[in-house]
């Protein structure tokens, strides 16, 4: 006949188990178990830093403080394949969804982020190409507001990202060549949280 038991263990270690018999053989085996504590990943706002750059836009997963389980990370696809590296580059702009999967089968953590994107220059000519500028990735924020301001921080447009954008004139005068500001507010698309971005970028005749 055979028994089976079990052993509850509250923390992970090297344990020692040992199993002898009860029919008055004495006979028993030792085995020692490895056992790894896992949880599900702790994918909070801390521990994501983008960067909103439109040659390289790219997302990284701070793992040094996740949880205690060994994770891996995919982009926008829950059975996508996975990776170690917690980095993630030359993401387009618009909203992501990030999974941290624990290797140990504790679950797979998710978060969504936001990342902007934004014309470097723009060359107001008329000539069909680059002839306005405006925030890429956030047309999905109707609540987004774009302000654009001179080098003196003088207040030159305010924009919806969802607009045809800035066409580089200020009460229909057309601006120098030039360095702009701008500023743009919107909501995470997780918490709601009313965020603010500020960056430059080129006016060129």
């Amino acid at each position: 006949r055979i028994f089976c038991s079990q052993i509850i263990v509250t923390s992970g270690g090297l344990y020692t188990v040992t199993g002898t018999t009860t029919d008055g053989t004495n006979c028993s085996r030792t085995r020692e178990i490895q056992v790894n504590e896992s949880i599900i990943a702790d994918l909070s706002e801390d521990k994501i830093t983008i960067v909103d750059d439109s040659e390289n836009n790219s997302i990284t997963i701070d793992p040094t403080n996740l949880g205690i389980g060994d994770y891996e990370y995919a982009l926008n696809d829950f059975y996508g394949e996975y990776q170690d590296d917690p980095y993630f580059e030359n993401v387009p702009a618009g909203i992501h969804t990030i999974y941290a999967r624990d290797k140990n089968g504790c679950g797979i953590a998710t978060t969504s982020v936001l990342v902007i994107d934004y014309p470097l220059y723009f060359t107001p000519n008329g000539d069909g190409y680059n002839d306005t500028w405006n925030i890429a990735g956030i047309a999905t924020q109707p609540d987004a507001v774009v302000y654009i301001f001179d080098r003196f921080g003088k207040l030159l447009k305010q924009l919806s990202p969802i607009g045809s954008g800035w066409n580089g004139t200020y009460n229909g005068i057309n601006l120098p060549t030039n360095d702009y500001w701008f500023s743009v507010e919107y909501n995470e698309p997780i918490d709601g949280k009313r965020k603010e971005f500020k960056a430059h970028f080129t006016l060129k005749r």
